[in-house]
């Protein structure tokens, strides 16, 4: 397939463009640097802007066989000041609305036949002790309503005959990856333990399932709607934190506290302190995950 991915050369991207390219795909990554300074061999990358409606890579989608949305603002990065918080929203929407009409002014016979778009676990919100599926409805945090429409911008692509596939994504695991590093972090330097209470539900996946279930949704035409990208090894966060203390041989007893959290954090402490025990119909597709044991994917990615 052709392949054009929006926000390619992000982290995620980064990954499924090598696994794309190792399956013999073609691979276009969308970015606003352009390439000058970010290319990689085997994978072409072209400038775009969101809110344009010209470029060249309004022309590559029309020539593709599927297109994958990774774009957005970071959430993990800088204070969610009011400022902030519209700009993780307004980024996502900017886009995957970009995304649509792109697909829309494509010939009909001509469309890609897939858009995967990523989304969010936190979809979810705050769930305490539920058992949440696909099914389940939306939250009421940020999170869960930056998800609820980032989603519904992209399902607008049904109506033009594509099909549509939404990752509500986990905590990613990885070496590199920046919020496993910031994690992390504190059991380096020997002060790791609890978040809070400790007793929220914590959701994860390993890169290599995320890419996997990406490359699920890509190629296989009976996945559609919203797929949980989580690794079956659902923990509570303090069992974590101390399955992360075992791995690197650290304590892992030092806790902290959810009002300290939330007076440095502000609004944003909504990442560690909130949890939800979501399950994935990712087995139901017949996906087996290759870590999705706990210890397994912290030994990997440590």
């Amino acid at each position: 397939m052709k392949v054009v991915i929006a926000g390619g050369t992000g982290f995620i991207g980064r990954h499924l463009s090598e696994s794309l390219l190792a399956g013999n795909h073609e691979v276009i990554a969308l970015s606003r640097g352009g390439a000058a300074s970010q290319a990689r061999a085997g994978v072409r990358i072209v400038q775009w802007d969101p809110r344009s409606e010209t470029g060249e890579w309004l022309a590559l989608i029309g020539q593709a066989d599927a297109v994958v949305n990774l774009a957005g603002s970071s959430i993990g990065s800088g204070r969610w000041t009011r400022h902030r918080m519209e700009e993780i929203l307004r980024s996502r929407l900017e886009a995957t609305g970009a995304l649509v009409r792109a697909l829309e002014r494509a010939p009909a016979g001509q469309r890609p036949k897939v858009l995967v778009s990523a989304s969010g676990i936190d979809y979810y919100g705050d769930r305490g002790e539920e058992m949440v599926t696909e099914k389940s409805g939306p939250g009421d945090s940020f999170l869960g309503g930056v998800c609820e429409q980032w989603e519904a911008a992209a399902l607008r692509a049904e109506s033009l005959g594509v099909r549509v596939v939404l990752m509500r994504t986990a905590l990613v695991f990885a070496r590199e990856a920046p919020a496993f590093r910031l994690m992390v972090l504190p059991f380096r330097a020997f002060a790791g333990g609890p978040l809070g209470s400790g007793s929220q539900w914590f959701t994860w996946i390993h890169i290599d399932d995320l890419v996997s279930l990406y490359r699920l949704a890509l190629e296989n035409q009976s996945v559609s709607g919203p797929l949980n990208a989580v690794a079956p090894d659902l923990r509570r966060q303090r069992e974590v934190a101390g399955e992360i203390g075992r791995a690197m041989h650290r304590p892992s007893v030092m806790p902290a506290p959810a009002a300290l959290l939330r007076l440095a954090l502000g609004r944003q402490s909504d990442l560690l302190l909130q949890g939800r025990r979501a399950s994935s119909r990712a087995a139901g597709l017949g996906y087996q995950f290759r870590l999705g044991d706990l210890p397994a994917a912290l030994k990997n990615s440590l």
